[in-house]
């Protein structure tokens, strides 16, 4: 299957589908010409983060890869990808895995699409660093309109050299190599007085472990809760802020968070635990 008549198959569901709405972009193509130009040896392991809906994932196996391992934050992502491997009859063509050791041991090429995020770049420049191999080739793409000096310097942090490719229609790819392992930054915790709460968040986060207004927002109709509910569902759960208030104001009540991040998800278990409360956290699409 040729490059273009794969990406003509794919889809973005469960995300929105539009006719202006596409589910690759520039950056991805990007990345498979620069991998494919490279050489690299097919049958070693290769590491996809921040694929959207599949194009860098399938297009990694469509090269030959055949140890394709991925990671994705967003579990709509997940979603796409197993759809548009089923689409195109590339079921079992790579594995899914956290952002960690299982994702990158023994791995020296990384594609990835640049998150929007400083926070969470810096958590996945950290655990590439820490776990795939010293002369790993991390490639991260982007549209240039996303793209920022800022990006450059929190890879160099991880990485000694960092380098940026030519422009190919408004995208370019970014290069690092020469891994340089260091103390994790993230999970990271902050204590909020007023509430009494401490907050437990990783790099991908909405607001970090800081209280956004909405959250506060919310905050004020816990105590206007039905008395008699024994449930409760905190949808978009983020960093748990929520989800670990109702549970350590209301003991008898059976919290459950959700979220379509699994970022938000780890670090609502976390800041419950924080706080010695329970509450059950499970990814949005097992809600359906």
């Amino acid at each position: 299957m040729s490059d273009e008549t794969l990406f003509e198959a794919l889809r973005r569901e469960p995300d929105a589908e539009a006719p202006n709405l596409h589910a690759v972009d520039a950056a991805d193509r990007l990345l498979l010409d620069t991998v494919d130009e490279l050489g690299v040896d097919r049958t070693a392991p290769i590491a996809v983060i921040g694929d959207r809906y599949g194009a860098l994932t399938l297009g990694a196996a469509a090269l030959g890869f055949t140890d394709v391992r991925v990671h994705q934050d967003a579990v709509t992502g997940a979603r796409a990808l197993e759809l548009n491997a089923a689409r195109v009859s590339m079921v079992g063509t790579y594995t899914h895995h956290g952002l960690g050791a299982g994702l990158l041991d023994g791995v020296g090429t990384v594609l990835m699409q640049l998150p929007r995020g400083l926070a969470e770049l810096t958590e996945i420049a950290e655990h590439i660093a820490a776990h795939a191999l010293q002369n790993v080739v991390v490639l991260a793409g982007g549209r240039d309109k996303h793209m920022t000096p800022a990006m450059n310097d929190i890879l160099g942090r991880s990485f000694e050299t960092v380098t940026a490719g030519r422009g190919q229609q408004k995208a370019r790819v970014l290069t690092a190599t020469g891994a340089v392992a260091s103390e994790m930054t993230y999970p990271v915790d902050k204590r909020i007085d007023d509430l009494g709460l401490t907050v437990v968040a990783h790099g991908a986060v909405f607001a970090g472990a800081g209280l956004d207004i909405g959250t506060r927002f919310l905050l004020g109709f816990v105590p206007k809760m039905a008395p008699r509910a024994t449930n409760a569902v905190d949808l978009g759960c983020g960093s748990g802020i929520l989800a670990t208030e109702l549970a350590r104001t209301r003991p008898g009540l059976e919290v459950i968070a959700t979220d379509r991040s699994a970022a938000a998800i780890a670090s609502a278990a976390a800041t419950a635990e924080a706080n010695g409360t329970t509450i059950s956290v499970i990814a949005d699409d097992a809600m359906s």
